[in-house]
């Protein structure tokens, strides 16, 4: 994940060098690109890094705070989760896209209702719109999940290759394409994300879900945990009413 700061006290090339590399000297640092003419960080990060971690590493002559940034949203926030927020605040545009998704698929089986039917469906408007959000930042979604997803930890390519996964799926879905294979596919993958999730919720780390990918810096939480519990609850369900267990 990419987080912006303000630096100030930077005066030549030879501080731009100095905080570079007093920034990347730390582990969870992937790289920093440094802005002398703005006074500006940017700064790619394997997991959350508090700000004054990042102040403690640099000379006392240099100051380092957080730039505000604006979410697609409109709305303003920190480039570092907000600790003071309640989850609920933070959580609110995932509540808003789920709720639309639930309301999408209920309103297409509303006529002849078919609680397979509008399983499948809420499935695929899920994966087709989350898919969405990962695309946005394909650069930045790939390192991100790698943080906490077990298998994009030891395999990159399937960092990349998951939102596309997630996009196929959900056309199969919608379209009612080999569903029995998409089931199986969406247990396999959610149920090693969730692997990550637990383990992330267990340690208490404080990281960004790449749920929807880095567009909305969204907290790892039990939220993330649950969502993918309903979904692979659904695909279980669906898989024993097919008779395929």
């Amino acid at each position: 994940m990419k987080h912006t700061y303000t630096i100030t006290g930077m005066t030549c090339e030879g501080c731009k060098a100095s905080v570079t590399q007093a920034l990347n000297a730390l582990d969870e640092i992937q790289d920093v690109k440094v802005d002398l003419s703005k006074g500006e960080a940017e700064i790619t990060m394997m997991s959350h890094v508090d700000t004054s971690v990042l102040q403690k590493a640099l000379d006392d002559k240099y100051t380092i705070t957080e730039k505000k940034t604006t979410n697609i949203f409109g709305a303003s926030e920190a480039s570092e989760l907000d600790t003071k927020k309640s989850k609920f605040q933070q959580l609110k545009p995932l509540f808003i896209i789920f709720g639309y998704i639930l309301v999408a698929a209920v309103l297409l089986n509303y006529n002849s209702w078919n609680t397979a039917d509008f399983m499948l469906d809420f499935m695929g408007l899920f994966f087709i719109v989350f898919s969405f959000f990962k695309i946005l930042d394909l650069r930045g979604f790939p390192s991100s999940f790698r943080i906490y997803d077990p298998l994009a930890k030891v395999f990159a390519p399937y960092a990349w290759s998951y939102p596309f996964i997630e996009t196929a799926l959900g056309l199969m879905f919608l379209m009612r394409y080999e569903v029995n294979i998409a089931l199986i596919i969406t247990l396999v993958i959610l149920g090693i994300t969730t692997v990550g999730v637990l383990r992330t919720l267990l340690s208490k780390k404080a990281i960004t879900c790449a749920c929807l990918g880095t567009a909305l810096k969204l907290p790892m939480t039990e939220a993330t945990f649950i969502e993918n519990a309903i979904m692979i609850i659904m695909a279980v369900y669906m898989i024993f009413k097919n008779g395929m267990l």
